[in-house]
């Protein structure tokens, strides 16, 4: 318990101080945001406020987690690593794609197939090693099974397909975060909620799981290293934390695609790490409800010649161009993102008392 606390309290004082030096570093430079033309008029008076802050949270988790492992002399786990070699390997395609869009001065940075290439590359890498490194009962980060709150025995799939499930999760959580980073802490404030769950939910897994004496029984947990996931979801939840400071509304700095792309892959990782592949649709609930509402715009939009089903997609910006003050729409999706959050580990827990 020491070490998720230690975790968890590095990353948010790495990120306090450090986001307030980077704001300067990049104001500095001139790598500021460039402004959608297609976006809420509203939006372009933020145009050259500093971006990649998402570089800060990315380094403070990374700091976070083997500061932890050092204070408590443990070894790190394959896991875990793992789940921050995605981080922040989705963080680096991120980055690619902010550092053009501010060295061209242009609002779209990587072209969709190489921004699409480098997002599969690092999920297959991923996906690949995790399905290695068994530990001495044969548990490996990955399971071949389709997962909810824990592996489905009747959907197992061959390891070719295992990889392509893991890639079609890491890419529709990342780009999910992706799109609802669009207001002044909207996606921080919603991907911290979701981390401090799976803390929750790893410290669950680890007092409950099938490796440990007290664990053994129909209601034990097959997760491999839960104890060191939760000082990596520690980590990132308490460095979202600190970079919220700065990121809330009115925002000092952005986190670009640097922070949005790592954050859903992240969430991806320790979905796929948990078995709770299925259970994370829920806990992130607010990303898929605003990755849909871009879906039907698109669709309907096809569908009708020319017609919207919303006034703008994503779906907080319809609510912009509805009236609605940015603040607002801002705390009434992270209430929406907060129940969505407080229903999923309602239903883990209740999965447990049922058994």
């Amino acid at each position: 318990m020491i070490s998720i606390l230690f975790a968890g309290a590095v990353s948010m004082v790495l990120t306090l101080l450090g986001t307030r030096w980077a704001i300067t570093l990049l104001a500095k430079r001139g790598y500021g945001q460039e402004i959608r033309d297609d976006g809420p008029t509203s939006h372009h008076t933020k145009r050259g406020t500093p971006t990649m802050g998402g570089t800060v949270f990315i380094i403070a988790t990374i700091v976070g987690y083997f500061a932890a492992k050092l204070f408590t002399m443990t070894e790190p786990t394959a896991s875990a690593v793992l789940v921050l070699f995605l981080f922040a390997g989705m963080g680096a395609v991120g980055f690619l794609d902010d550092f053009i869009k501010i060295f061209r001065q242009r609002s779209l940075g990587l072209r969709s197939k190489a921004k699409l290439a480098g997002q599969t590359l690092v999920a297959v890498v991923f996906a690949v090693l995790a399905l290695q490194f068994p530990d001495e009962r044969g548990q490996r980060p990955a399971s071949p099974f389709i997962s909810f709150i824990r592996d489905i025995g009747w959907l197992e799939l061959p390891a070719v397909l295992v990889i392509i499930w893991i890639l079609l999760l890491i890419a529709g959580m990342s780009n999910g975060v992706n799109l609802a980073d669009g207001l002044d802490g909207l996606a921080t404030g919603a991907s911290m909620m979701v981390f401090g769950a799976y803390t929750l939910i790893c410290i669950w897994q680890f007092n409950q799981s099938c490796a440990t004496a007290q664990g053994v029984g129909a209601r034990c947990y097959e997760v491999r290293d839960p104890h060191d996931l939760a000082v990596v979801a520690a980590a990132l939840t308490g460095a979202l934390f600190g970079f919220l400071w700065w990121n809330a509304s009115p925002a000092k700095i952005f986190m670009g695609d640097t922070g949005s792309l790592s954050l859903g892959g992240a969430l991806a990782g320790m979905a796929v790490m948990t078995r709770t592949e299925l259970l994370v649709l829920l806990l992130g609930g607010l990303f898929v409800v605003i990755t849909a509402s871009v879906i039907l715009q698109v669709g309907y939009f096809k569908i009708t010649h020319g017609k919207r089903l919303f006034r703008m997609a994503p779906l907080h910006h319809h609510f912009e161009m509805l009236g609605w003050e940015q603040v607002n729409v801002v705390i009434r999706f992270w209430i929406i993102q907060g129940l969505c959050v407080v229903i999923g580990l309602g239903v883990f827990y209740a999965e447990w008392v049922t058994g």
